[in-house]
């Protein structure tokens, strides 16, 4: 039997997708339901289900957010109301999708789907998708900011928290992404991504290097000319080179 947890704030919309699905697919085992997005996190790693149903509004993470953190590891099916972009979206990245209020002929049409997708060995890679959704989302509020990124990580992709880089670095071809828990790489070259960075919180201290200044432990001097940065809980130092000397003096 497949399982699947289900997340809304709404308790009717939860109660009335809860009976819908229930009557629609009998053989689903729905093992928990979350009130919001951080809830749904938790419980998808208590019970590692194979779907997952996200409202997409939901207070302390959106489903956009939930989706991006769970990765591969289940398939998504999102939960919304009319949204023209996000809808056009879903339906170009063959993601799964529920209007609200929902109704039964198309929750058939997408358990259809999804019991079809079950079949292959890992939910799609919908990395991509979620990452254009979620900076369009926090570019509203944040002057087009770059909020995540698509990376690779081995032979896997995942989408990472800008706020969780500690530093961006050129690595020929690619730029190299260092985080507290691990490295990734993305081809996008690093005189792009300045242009997509919150300049107050990243600062570029090298022509190759851009660090987050709220990782930063200390600036020690150790020659007339030579500027290195410590950072917070994390062994690697970083070279300022002289003309991004001015951003330490105070």
């Amino acid at each position: 039997m497949p399982t699947a947890i289900i997340a809304d704030d709404e308790p009717l919309m939860l109660n009335r997708l809860h009976k819908t699905l229930t009557a629609a697919w009998p053989e689903l085992n729905i093992v928990a339901q979350a009130r919001n997005g951080v809830e749904a996190i938790a419980l998808a790693a208590e019970h590692q289900p194979d779907i997952v149903f996200l409202d997409i509004q939901m207070p302390g993470k959106t489903g956009l957010e939930v989706a991006a953190e769970l990765g591969d590891s289940a398939h998504v099916v999102f939960v919304t109301a009319y949204d023209e972009f996000a809808v056009k979206a879903f339906e170009s990245g063959a993601v799964d999708y529920i209007l609200k209020p929902v109704e039964v002929n198309r929750l058939t049409q997408t358990i259809s789907r999804i019991k079809q997708r079950l079949q292959n060995a890992a939910p799609p890679d919908i990395s991509a998708l979620l990452a254009n959704l979620l900076n369009r989302s926090a570019g509203a509020d944040a002057g087009k900011k770059l909020k995540w990124l698509r990376a690779s990580l081995g032979n896997a992709t995942k989408l990472i928290n800008i706020d969780d880089v500690l530093f961006f670095q050129s690595d020929t071809k690619y730029t190299r992404i260092v985080m507290q828990k691990g490295e990734a790489l993305v081809r996008t070259p690093l005189k792009e991504l300045v242009e997509g960075l919150d300049e107050e919180a990243f600062w570029q201290i090298h022509r190759g290097t851009i660090v987050n200044a709220a990782a930063v432990d200390r600036a020690v001097r150790e020659g007339p000319e030579v500027l290195i940065i410590h950072l917070k809980n994390h062994t690697e130092t970083l070279r300022v080179s002289r003309q991004y000397f001015h951003l330490f003096r105070q």
